[in-house]
């Protein structure tokens, strides 16, 4: 199967504020971004999305019946969300730099939780036998995804950067991928 992940818009936030699941509105209107992406994918792809608005407007927009999965969610941040990330204090990202699986933001989620329920929601896809799907999704959810189709360590594909609307394919050619 390939699978073309698609990075959402820009969403309407402050630079330098940390934000996951928050749902925050589209700086620009999805139309916008639709046209800039369609000519990126295969004519009447499937399309998943996550249920974030600045995902779901999109993924409406690019096919006629999108799928929505609170599994292709971003990392919930807890506490840190919508938080300057100067203010959550050295001691804290350093803690998590340390376990980066492990650790988990006060009232959050640990990149661990995020990357089993991410791989949980591939699997099933993966068991649909399609020849190609779209996943309008986050930053972390791809990461996750192009870190495991690459075979990377956690740190590495921590590291990966997706911007927004870049449109990545993924091959995955059987379960257990």
């Amino acid at each position: 199967m390939q699978l073309y992940l698609i990075r959402h818009p820009p969403p309407e936030v402050a630079e330098g504020v940390c934000y996951g699941r928050t749902n925050l509105p589209l700086a620009q209107d999805a139309a916008i971004a639709a046209a800039r992406i369609e000519a990126r994918l295969p004519p009447e792809l499937p399309v998943y999305s996550s249920p974030l608005q600045r995902c779901w407007q999109l993924a409406e927009i690019l096919h006629p019946a999108p799928q929505s999965d609170p599994r292709v969610l971003e990392m919930d941040f807890g506490l840190w969300e919508m938080q300057p990330w100067s203010t959550l204090g050295r001691a804290a990202l350093d803690q998590w730099a340390a376990d980066p699986l492990g650790f988990t933001p006060p009232q959050g989620e640990s990149v661990g939780q995020l990357q089993a329920r991410v791989l949980d929601f591939i699997e099933e896809l993966v068991a649909l036998d399609l020849n190609a799907a779209g996943l309008v999704s986050h930053a972390g959810v791809m990461k996750v995804i192009v870190g495991h189709a690459r075979q990377l360590g956690v740190r590495q594909w921590m590291m990966l950067k997706f911007e927004y609307e870049e449109v990545v394919c993924v091959t995955i050619e059987h379960r257990g991928w």
